[in-house]
C-alpha cells in the first residue's frame, strides 16, 4: 500500500459570488492538464522515481468535485506520501488555486503551481507580486515555463524526497515539441466534457507583437512543432477511449510551417476510417495561403476562430496586431465560407480609440457586412505576462486587485474615453446587439443560402454564446450545462451561506437558466425550420455574403455539392429506417 500519489488538479476560478465555477458537463478540456498528464506518465515510465510505485489522478475542477480533506485521506491510505500539482493555473484561477494549496499544505503535502499566471509574472515583471510571496511563504512551489524534455522528472524526484525547491524557472529555455509525450486525458474525465472533446497542440510560440497577449512573453517567439507521426500517435491514441473531436489549441495553426503534412497526415487518417473532427485557431492572414482553407475543411476542421479583435484599424495599429489587414476581413470570410464551417470571432471592446458610440457603430458593421457566425466579446484586459500589464504595473496605474476578475468578461482598469460604467454598458449592448433576434435570424439566413450542412451546429453555438453571458454571466469557453455549486465551497475570508439561503437561490437560478436556454432554443429551432422551408433560401443575399463573380460561381458550385450531399443522406437515412 506504500505507493506515492501524484495528483494532477486544474483549479478552476470563483464566481462573482465566491464559488467554484463548475458545471456536470463543461464545453472545453484543459490542453495543460492533458499535456501534464502525458509528460508525467512519461516521466514515471522512464525512472523518474526508481523503483518507487506511484499513481497519478487527474481533475479538472471545472466539471469535478476536488475535495482536499478526502484528497489526504486517499494519500494516507496509500501510504502518506503524495505530490499536488496545481496545473495551467491562469491569473483569474490563481486565488482558487491558493486556496486550495492551503489545505494541502495545512496537511503537510508538497503543492507546486505551474501556469500562465506564474509563468508570465516571472517573465514581465522585476519582483514577485504579492500573490507569488504568498505562496512562497506557504512553502508552494512554483514552476514557470514548460515541463517537456524530461523537465518535470527534477520536481518528481524532489516531491518525493520532501525537497521541493521554491521556484523551478524555465523561462529562459523552450524545448523542442517534437517527440514529447503526447497530451492525452484519462477516460473519465473526456467523459464529463460535453460530446466527449479532446485537446491538443502542435506548436507553440508566436513571433508577432500584439501588446495584449501573453503568450509572446510565456512560450517566446521562437515557434515549434509537433510532427505528423505526434500527430497520428494522438489521434490513435484518443481513438482508443473513443475520442475524435478536438479543440487545436494552437493559436495560430496557420503559422504552423509544417501545416501541409500535418493535414495531409488527418486526411489520410479520415481515409482510414478515422473521423476526426476539429476546432482550429488560424489568423486573418490564413485565406492567402494556397491550398490551406480547403486541406483544413478536408482534415475535419468545421469550426474556425479567428482572432478578429476589432474592425478600427488604429485599434489593431494601437496593440501591435499590425498583422489583422481590415481591408481584407471581408474576403477572408467568404474565402472560408465557401465551405461548411462555423465562423466564431474574438472581438475585443476597450481599445484607446473606442468610445460607447463607435464600439455600437463598430458592432453593426461587423453585423451586416462581415460572415461572422458568433463573437466571443472581450475587455481588453492587462493579463499578467502581457506587455499592456507590465506597462501599466511600473506606471503604478490602478488595476483590479481581484485577480478572480481576469477572465476578460470582467473590466479591471480604467479607460482614457470611456467611465468604467460606459464601458461596462458598451460590452453588455454589444453582446446584446449581436444576438438580438434579427441578427441571429441573418446568420441562420446565410448559413442556408451557402448551403451549409452546419444547421444543428449554427443553432448551438447561437444558443451557448449568447446564453453563457446572458443568463450566467461567463464566457461561452467557460461554460457549460448545468451549474453546480457547493455550500461548503467559497472563496476564502467569505462567509458559509445560510442552507436554506443558499439552495433557494441556487435551485432558483438554475431553474431560471435552464428555462431561458430551452426557450431560446425552441425559438431558434423554429427559426431555422422556417429558413429551410423557403424554397427561394438560396436565393438570399446581404452584403456580408454578396461576393464578386468567380466567388459567386464557387460559393454556387459549394452549394449544389452540399444540397445534393444533403439529399443522399436523407435517402440513406430512410432506406435505413424502411
Amino acid at each position: 500500500m506504500d505507493r506515492f500519489q501524484i495528483y494532477l488538479i486544474k483549479p478552476t476560478r470563483y464566481d462573482d459570488d465566491g464559488y467554484p465555477l463548475q458545471w456536470w458537463r463543461s464545453i472545453i478540456p484543459s490542453n495543460s492538464l492533458a499535456c501534464l498528464t502525458g509528460i508525467v506518465e512519461d516521466a514515471l515510465t522512464r525512472g523518474a522515481l526508481g523503483d518507487a510505485d506511484a499513481d497519478v489522478h487527474v481533475i479538472d475542477e471545472i466539471h469535478s468535485h476536488v475535495a482536499p480533506a478526502r484528497i489526504v485521506r486517499a494519500i494516507r491510505r496509500k501510504g502518506g506520501r503524495g505530490f499536488i500539482g496545481l496545473v495551467g493555473v491562469q491569473t483569474n484561477q490563481f486565488p482558487r488555486a491558493m486556496d486550495l494549496a492551503r489545505e494541502f499544505r495545512a496537511a503537510g503535502l508538497p503543492v507546486c503551481i505551474g501556469g500562465f499566471h506564474v509563468s508570465g509574472c516571472l517573465a514581465m515583471l522585476k519582483s514577485m507580486p504579492p500573490e507569488l510571496d504568498e505562496a512562497l511563504a506557504l512553502g508552494v512551489s512554483l514552476f514557470a515555463g514548460e515541463a517537456e524534455d524530461g523537465r518535470i522528472d527534477e520536481v518528481l524526484s524532489d516531491a518525493f524526497a520532501g525537497k521541493l525547491k521554491p521556484v523551478y524557472d524555465h523561462l529562459a529555455d523552450t524545448p523542442a515539441l517534437g517527440g514529447a509525450p503526447i497530451p492525452l486525458m484519462p477516460e473519465g474525465q473526456v467523459a464529463k466534457n460535453i460530446n466527449r472533446y479532446g485537446s491538443f497542440d502542435l506548436g507553440r510560440g508566436c513571433p508577432f507583437e500584439c501588446s495584449f497577449c501573453t503568450i509572446i512573453n510565456v512560450q517566446g517567439r521562437r515557434s515549434r512543432f509537433r510532427t505528423a507521426d505526434d500527430l497520428e500517435a494522438i489521434v490513435r491514441a484518443n481513438a482508443a477511449i473513443g475520442v475524435s473531436r478536438f479543440f487545436l489549441t494552437d493559436d495560430n495553426f496557420a503559422r504552423n510551417r509544417n501545416w501541409e503534412p500535418l493535414l495531409d497526415r488527418l486526411i489520410a487518417l479520415r481515409a482510414e476510417g478515422l473521423e476526426v473532427r476539429m476546432a482550429i485557431q488560424v489568423d486573418v492572414l490564413a485565406h492567402r495561403i494556397k491550398r490551406f482553407i480547403d486541406k483544413c475543411v478536408a482534415a475535419g476542421a468545421d469550426q474556425i476562430f479567428i482572432g478578429l479583435e476589432n474592425i478600427n484599424a488604429d485599434n489593431l495599429e494601437a496593440a501591435n496586431k499590425r498583422q489583422n489587414r481590415v481591408e481584407e476581413y471581408r474576403a477572408m470570410f467568404l474565402a472560408w465560407k465557401r465551405h461548411a464551417v462555423v465562423i466564431h470571432c474574438g472581438y475585443i471592446v476597450g481599445f484607446p480609440n473606442d468610445t460607447y458610440a463607435s464600439i455600437l457603430h463598430d458592432i453593426e458593421v461587423l453585423k451586416e457586412e462581415l460572415a461572422v457566425d458568433t463573437i466571443y466579446l472581450n475587455y481588453l484586459t492587462p493579463l499578467p505576462g502581457s506587455e499592456d500589464h507590465r506597462r501599466l504595473h511600473e506606471a503604478g496605474t490602478w488595476m483590479d486587485p481581484d485577480l478572480t476578475k481576469y477572465d476578460l468578461s470582467h473590466r479591471v482598469t480604467h479607460h482614457a474615453r470611456m467611465s468604467g460604467a460606459e464601458w461596462e454598458r458598451a460590452y453588455r449592448d454589444a453582446h446584446r446587439s449581436f444576438y438580438s433576434w434579427p441578427h441571429m435570424e441573418r446568420i441562420i439566413k446565410r448559413m442556408a443560402a451557402l448551403g451549409s450542412n452546419k444547421k444543428l451546429t449554427t443553432v448551438n453555438r447561437l444558443l451557448a454564446y449568447r446564453e453563457a453571458v446572458r443568463l450566467e454571466g461567463v464566457a461561452k469557453l467557460e461554460s457549460g450545462y448545468i451549474r453546480v455549486k457547493r455550500r461548503r465551497q467559497r472563496k476564502r475570508g467569505m462567509p458559509r451561506e445560510n442552507a436554506l439561503a443558499f439552495y433557494a437561490r441556487y435551485w432558483g437560478h438554475l431553474a431560471y437558466g435552464l428555462g431561458g436556454s430551452a426557450i431560446t432554443y425552441a425559438r431558434l429551432r423554429l427559426i431555422l425550420c422556417r429558413v429551410l422551408s423557403d424554397p427561394h433560401r438560396h436565393e438570399y443575399r446581404d452584403a456580408a455574403i454578396t461576393p464578386d463573380r468567380e466567388t459567386d460561381r464557387l460559393f454556387l458550385e459549394a452549394t449544389r455539392k452540399s444540397d445534393h450531399a444533403d439529399q443522399r443522406r436523407r435517402h440513406r437515412e430512410s432506406a435505413a429506417a424502411a
